[in-house]
């Protein structure tokens, strides 16, 4: 296995189908909620017996060798702690992610474009402070206008996101598909009702 291979995310959903385990790092929180830390069974056992990583949680299932029967890891910790990235990649999905996934003008929800505040005709960048999530028909409504001349107004300012803060942010939109087995590592540290 290579040097990324702690780091790395399986993020194709037909490897993940059967089986996957959630990965967390030496501390017990999973590397990243959004997209959720996530290997294909395979890796997991072959993590393990590498001895790269503790298997805490299993599923029901087996796999067999002629030699060997395992229970299929359901929940896996890395041994070395890996130290959470401090910068935010400028991307689509994260910029999508730092706005909720809801349009800054409208706050619906659904197919999302991205926008200019300040146009980029009157000379807007993109970057963090200038660019939000837009839904189309908004973002057609403003177009190359101000947002005065267009009579909107942002439901909050732009800003670039910290990483801990975007960590936070994937949390709040789980995947389709949560084993019983990962629920106790995924919200361990959310404030409980009193």
């Amino acid at each position: 296995m290579d040097g990324d291979f702690r780091t790395e995310f399986v993020r194709e959903p037909a490897a993940l189908k059967q089986h996957p385990a959630l990965v967390l790092n030496a501390d017990y929180r999973p590397l990243s909620y959004y997209p959720l830390s996530l290997w294909p069974w395979q890796e997991a056992v072959k993590a393990a017996f590498l001895d790269r990583v503790d298997i805490v949680a299993e599923y029901d299932a087996f796999v067999r060798s002629p030699s060997t029967e395992i229970r299929i890891p359901s929940v896996v910790v890395l041994k070395d702690y890996v130290k959470p990235q401090k910068r935010v990649a400028f991307t689509r999905f994260n910029l999508f992610l730092r706005d909720e996934f809801r349009c800054q003008y409208c706050g619906s929800r659904g197919d999302l474009t991205f926008d200019h505040v300040v146009p980029r005709a009157s000379g807007g960048i993109t970057s963090w402070e200038n660019v939000v999530a837009a839904c189309s028909p908004c973002n057609l409504r403003k177009g190359s206008k101000s947002l005065r001349r267009a009579n909107m107004s942002l439901r909050k300012p732009p800003r670039a996101p910290g990483a801990e803060e975007l960590r936070n942010m994937g949390r709040k939109f789980p995947p389709n598909h949560l084993h019983e087995s990962w629920i106790d590592y995924l919200y361990w540290d959310a404030e409980l009702e009193a």
